[in-house]
């Protein structure tokens, strides 16, 4: 089983940045893929990016593409998400999100089977 908590939102202006970290317990990421997602209010929950165990390759949805970051710190088994140039647009309730790797489906959220609580990001304009 594992257990992931969120952490990093907050409050900021349009054209700052953030940090989102996923730390997860239980056992670690070795052999997972793992990915955030968000979910703004009445819309569904849609993927951000994922990063392969196997490969090593990192996946990101064309919004955030040349301003968002996906790594991990495998010896900390810690999952983060960095944020540059966040639009308004990017408010939403950021997930973060673990699944054994089987490369394919990153961008599907079936793909995962283990969640983070959420946390809220909001980006004023």
């Amino acid at each position: 089983q594992v257990q992931l908590i969120a952490s990093g939102g907050g409050l900021v202006q349009a054209g700052g940045s953030l940090r989102l970290s996923c730390a997860a317990s239980g056992r670690t990421f070795v052999g997972y893929a793992v990915g955030w997602f968000r979910q703004a209010p009445g819309k569904e929950r849609e993927f951000v990016a994922a990063h392969s165990w196997i490969s090593g390759n990192a996946y990101l949805a064309d919004s955030v593409k040349g301003r968002f970051t996906i790594s991990r710190d495998n010896a900390k088994n810690t999952l983060y998400l960095q944020m540059n140039s966040l639009k308004p647009a990017d408010t939403a309730v950021y997930y973060c999100a673990a699944g054994r790797d089987s490369s394919w489906g990153y961008e599907s959220t079936g793909r995962y089977a283990y969640w983070g609580q959420g946390t809220q990001v909001t980006v004023s304009s």
